[in-house]
């Protein structure tokens, strides 16, 4: 882990990850939409694209995306919610790993990725100050012209500051809505998803 602990695991009680697996469990046993956040990567990305599912949590986005027809490769810092994935989700490789310190080549994952998505309030909970560290390493392992999409409540992480990491992490803000199913976005939605682009090196 590293050194300075993710907000996940300093601002969650005792107990939390294994709550929050099993609260997705009961959603999919009662038939709830879960896979939101993946429709919309997957209407953006090409068909069998190499996607990262950065805190990746238990699994669901990562899993649809795989359902799919995708390269899925799933990380999270907190090994509960991993175990769970990989109990839950055959198919994708799901895989213990600090954002902020990420090295998926010493992971046995060498090939750049098509996309990654940050789902389910992920840049909120990573380590203070290490916002812009995170995206440089989720930068690090796209290709060329590949999208990130990140969303996340707007009082648990500051708009404005995202934008200043995003640009000093090496990437372009493309589009912003209120919704993953892409509400026009507005000041005052309480929720953001944005997506990002890295430059194209033949641009």
């Amino acid at each position: 882990m590293a050194a300075t602990p993710p907000r996940w695991f300093t601002e969650t009680d005792d107990g939390h990850s294994q709550w929050y697996a099993d609260h997705f469990r009961r959603l999919a046993a009662e038939g709830a939409d879960l896979a939101g956040e993946a429709r919309l990567v997957d209407a953006m990305a090409a068909p069998r694209s190499r996607i990262l599912d950065a805190g990746c949590g238990p699994g669901r986005t990562g899993a649809a995306l795989y359902a799919h027809g995708h390269h899925v490769v799933g990380i999270d810092a907190d090994a509960e919610l991993i175990e769970a994935a990989r109990a839950d989700h055959v198919g994708p490789r799901w895989l213990v790993a600090d954002l902020s310190e990420l090295d998926l080549a010493a992971l046995g994952e060498p090939e750049p990725f098509d996309a990654a998505v940050l789902a389910g309030n992920v840049m909120a909970y990573v380590a203070p100050d290490t916002e812009t560290q995170v995206l440089r390493r989720i930068a690090a392992h796209l290709r060329p012209d590949a999208f990130a999409i990140v969303g996340f409540h707007t009082n648990r992480y500051d708009v404005a500051a995202f934008d200043r990491h995003l640009v000093d992490a090496g990437f372009t803000l493309e589009h912003r809505f209120a919704t993953w199913d892409l509400r026009p976005w507005n000041d005052d939605a309480d929720f953001a998803v944005s997506v990002l682009r890295m430059p194209n090196e033949q641009a």
